[in-house]
């Protein structure tokens, strides 16, 4: 089969980065981040995040290849707010809308059996990725030096 071992979807090669930046050199305020070893799950989390903020002007995702295990995000911002302070402020503003989320599903209880468990590290402490496992399935969130 042509399919890459499985442990590729998941485990950064040494010297491989999560999150990669580069700045777009076409539109004003705006960059390009690569996250490596993440999927659909997590862009489109991170996409929907940015455009709820109003200082974002644009915010979308692709993944370039179905085998190739990364995302690229693009975002442009207005002119007093950097790409990066937008993307590092939806992570915090996720990982507080997954702690919520698990304190709301801890709160009604959990009549289905789902598992759901959330490890909230996030970029503030420790500059731990945030982690997040809904039924078996891990998450991490980005973390950008």
């Amino acid at each position: 089969m042509n399919a890459p071992p499985t442990f590729e979807s998941f485990l950064l090669y040494d010297g491989e980065k999560k999150v990669q930046k580069e700045e777009d050199t076409k539109v004003t305020n705006a960059a390009i981040f690569t996250v490596n070893k993440e999927d659909h799950t997590l862009g489109n989390m991170i996409r929907h995040q940015l455009l709820k903020d109003p200082k974002v002007l644009f915010a979308g995702y692709k993944v370039p290849h179905p085998l190739e295990h990364k995302f690229v995000l693009r975002i442009q911002t207005t002119s007093d707010y950097t790409p990066q302070e937008a993307f590092m402020n939806a992570i915090t503003d996720l990982t507080s809308e997954l702690s919520l989320f698990e304190e709301r599903f801890k709160f009604h209880g959990n009549p289905s059996g789902l598992s759901c468990d959330i490890d909230i590290g996030g970029p503030q402490s420790d500059r731990q990725p945030l982690t997040v496992v809904i039924l078996g399935r891990q998450i991490a969130a980005p973390i950008i030096a």
